[in-house]
């Protein structure tokens, strides 16, 4: 009797074993991320979106959501509050208010990491040295004007996301009150 059940319990042991990685792979979304990403105005007037979404989309990722608008004022010192102290801030709100850009957001497993290390360093001049294949690369101007938004970290990410998108309880997204 004790033999039977060892050999059940090993039995069950290994089919445990076999089954649960198994599920998690076969359904994804554990694994999937989410980030944020935005083509800023110097992107959207320079006509990049084909391209830069083309390249998303070859890179694995899914964009699960998307939004063009025009950023008013309040809206960019909001969601940029982290920079208010900064020297840069108010030429950081003219650039974001001055022409549409396209918010997304972008879904895969390491979504935030695999996005930043597609859009290359913040500051477009170092990018096209260092990382020429990156979005930056391709079609930013200098470090304020860099054509693209991605978020740093995953607490970033579901602030940021939660800032443009938000879902109701019937599953229809909406955007931002202040948008």
């Amino acid at each position: 009797m004790a033999i039977q059940f060892a050999v059940s319990l090993s039995t069950c042991l290994v089919l445990c074993l076999l089954a649960f990685p198994y599920r998690s792979i076969a359904n994804g979304d554990a694994l999937k991320e989410k980030t944020l990403a935005m083509i800023k105005p110097d992107g959207v007037e320079g006509d990049y979106i084909d391209v830069i979404k083309k390249t998303i989309l070859a890179s694995g990722f899914n964009i699960t959501q998307e939004i063009q608008l025009q950023l008013n004022e309040n809206t960019v010192k909001s969601f940029y509050a982290e920079h208010a102290s900064k020297s840069f801030f108010s030429d950081l709100v003219q650039y974001m208010t001055s022409g549409p850009v396209l918010i997304m957001v972008l879904e895969k497993a390491n979504a935030i990491a695999d996005w930043r290390d597609l859009i290359g360093p913040t500051d477009s001049n170092k990018a096209k040295a260092t990382h020429p294949k990156s979005v930056r690369a391709l079609c930013g101007l200098d470090l304020q004007r860099n054509c693209v938004h991605g978020s740093d970290s995953p607490q970033s990410a579901v602030r940021e996301i939660s800032f443009f998108f938000e879902k109701s309880s019937s599953g229809f997204v909406s955007t931002h009150d202040e948008l």
